[in-house]
């Protein structure tokens, strides 16, 4: 058998998602902006976030059934066309 190493898919997402807030987050911290200003914007930052993260895991379960599928389609016409039946 094949031994993975790496990310998987959300895996990658997720460090992708994390990574992109974070950088964000240090860039709100280092503009010269109030406290209060700062906090307000890092406040819409979350918000806006936090609803595109509710998005990605219905984008996986759907990239994913479709790859399932197409794979499976593939095995079945290449074991098809090995075995000469059509």
């Amino acid at each position: 058998m094949e031994e993975r190493n790496g990310f998987g898919v959300l895996g990658l997402a997720l460090a992708f998602l994390g990574g992109a807030a974070a950088g964000a987050a240090v860039a709100l911290l280092a503009a010269p902006a109030s406290g209060e200003e700062t906090r307000e914007r890092l406040l819409e930052l979350a918000n806006a976030q936090k609803d595109k993260a509710t998005r990605v895991p219905k984008a996986l379960k759907s990239a994913y059934a479709q790859a399932s599928t197409a794979a499976k389609d593939g095995f079945a016409e290449t074991y098809r066309n090995t075995n000469g039946t059509t």
